[in-house]
């Protein structure tokens, strides 16, 4: 008969408390509880308690990793403005960085990381609403530079700080049109490139880079995906859930996408060719959270959004944990 320790290449061990830091696949027998357990990959992800913000906001652009991020911009609704704060996150607690975004606005596209950020576009609840301003990110102070061609506020913006691509949005006051324009950013300026197929609104959103970049949703609800390879838009596999103002990470071949509006937490994973619904999703159902990466797909975070909350959601995927395992 095989053994556990064929199988594995281990005994199963019987110790009077858990192991403080099991392997994965690591099967024991505690004795003191009088269990069988494993530390397991589940396959499900997990959202966990983080740091609070110090200011409720939604529309914020957003870079870095779920253990050293940057935010900015938003709307808040106390008071009832567009707010130009900078925020960091170390991985569990937010602090207000003492330089603020040069334009205050909300719904505008990201790109970057925590120290190399860029934001585009948005809304500064001014003039024509649909702004063409860019500002780059160095670690310690914003510098406007080389506008959009097209002004508009939305969240289908992804990359790197020297190579972004904005596609859709909303257009200028009074009849903010849904747009079908797309731009690319070569770390100086920005390129008119193919158009999207259809005009996407304000709650289109996107992850992945300036060449291999996935579209998705639109406002109002929808379950359309587009994908991008540089020079061509092609129809994806369409999300479960139909979005409005999500938000999303990762890569066009690990892609994660959670929220919206109004007030959904459902959660589901791209895997380059598919989606599939996580059975745990958000806490706080929410949409326009952050606008941008905030960490691979395995490891992003949920910040703030609306309605007006404060608190910070932590991405686990897949979720390792301590199993009870039951034999019959």
């Amino acid at each position: 008969m095989t053994t556990f320790k064929e199988i594995r290449g281990t005994t199963i061990e019987v110790v009077s408390s858990d192991p403080s830091n099991p392997e994965i696949g690591q099967i024991w027998y505690n004795s003191s509880s009088g269990t069988l357990k494993g530390y397991l990959n589940t396959g499900t992800g997990i959202w966990s308690s983080g740091g609070n913000v110090p200011l409720s906001r939604y529309g914020t652009g957003s870079a870095g990793t779920q253990t050293a991020a940057l935010n900015w911009g938003g709307y808040a609704q106390v008071p009832d403005s567009v707010n130009a704060a900078t925020i960091s996150y170390n991985g569990s607690t937010w602090t207000t960085l003492p330089a603020s975004i040069n334009t205050a606005r909300n719904k505008m596209g990201s790109a970057g990381t925590q120290t190399a950020a860029l934001g585009f576009g948005g809304d500064p609840f001014a003039g024509p609403r649909a702004s063409t301003a860019t500002e780059s990110w160095n670690g310690t102070s914003w510098t406007t530079v080389n506008s959009l061609n097209t002004g508009r506020l939305g969240f289908g913006g992804a990359g790197i700080q020297t190579a972004a691509l904005f596609a859709g949005g909303t257009g200028a006051a009074p009849t903010f049109t849904d747009q079908s324009a797309v731009e690319s950013w070569n770390g100086t300026s920005w390129t008119t490139t193919t158009s999207l197929p259809s005009a996407k609104g304000q709650g289109f959103g996107a992850f992945g880079t300036r060449d291999a970049f996935t579209g998705f949703g639109n406002g109002p609800e929808s379950t359309s995906v587009l994908n991008w390879n540089g020079s061509a838009w092609t129809a994806g596999t369409s999300l479960n859930t139909a979005r409005d103002s999500a938000s999303s990470s990762g890569t066009q071949t690990l892609g994660l996408v959670y929220g919206g509006t109004p007030n959904k937490t459902a959660t589901e994973i791209w895997n380059g060719s598919s989606w599939t619904s996580n059975p745990v999703g958000l806490t706080t159902g929410r949409g326009n959270m952050n606008v941008g990466p905030t960490g691979p797909s395995s490891e992003c975070l949920a910040i703030s959004g609306g309605p007006t909350t404060v608190s910070t959601e932590e991405w686990t995927y897949p979720n390792i944990t301590t199993k009870t395992i039951t034999v019959s």
